[in-house]
C-alpha cells in the first residue's frame, strides 16, 4: 500500500469517526436533555446504577459507530437481530416517551380529543401501528 493510499484513508477514518461522534454527541445530549436515563433507573429502582447505564450508552453507541461506518457483519442469525430489533425498540420507545413527557404531550392529545379513560390504549395503538409499519416496510423491502 501506499503512503498517499495509508493517508486518505486514515483522513477518512478521522472524518467518519469524528462525524460520527459528533451526531453521537447530539444524540447524548438530546437523551440528557430528556432526563432519560436517571428517569428509567428511578422507574426500575435502580438509581446506584445510573453511571453503569450511561457507560453502556456509549460503549454501545462507540460499536455501532463502527459497525455502521466500515459494514462489519455482524453474526448470529435471526436470533440476534430479534434481539438486536427488540433491544433497539426497547430503546425508541423510552426516548419517545420521555420527550412526550418532556413536552407535555399526553395531557395535550387528553384535552384536545377529550379523552377521559383509555389513554393507554392510545398510546398501545401508536405503538402497534408504529410496529406493525416498520415490520410492512422491512419485510417487503420498501428501503431497497
Amino acid at each position: 500500500m501506499s503512503i498517499s493510499r495509508i493517508a486518505k484513508q486514515a483522513g477518512m477514518l478521522f472524518i467518519g469517526m469524528s462525524g460520527g461522534g459528533l451526531v453521537a454527541a447530539g444524540v447524548f445530549a438530546f437523551i440528557t436533555i430528556l432526563g432519560l436515563v436517571p428517569r428509567l433507573a428511578a422507574r426500575t429502582h435502580t438509581a446506584a446504577q445510573v453511571k453503569r447505564y450511561e457507560n453502556w450508552i456509549i460503549v454501545g453507541a462507540f460499536f455501532g459507530n463502527l459497525v455502521n461506518l466500515f459494514d462489519i457483519p455482524l453474526a448470529g442469525g435471526i436470533v440476534f437481530l430479534a434481539l438486536w430489533g427488540f433491544c433497539s425498540g426497547i430503546f425508541v420507545g423510552c426516548l419517545v416517551m420521555s420527550l412526550a413527557e418532556t413536552l407535555d404531550t399526553i395531557p395535550t392529545i387528553n384535552r384536545r380529543i377529550r379523552l377521559s379513560v383509555g389513554i393507554q390504549y392510545v398510546i398501545a395503538g401508536i405503538g402497534i401501528g408504529k410496529t406493525v409499519g416498520s415490520l410492512v416496510y422491512f419485510f417487503y423491502n420498501i428501503a431497497a
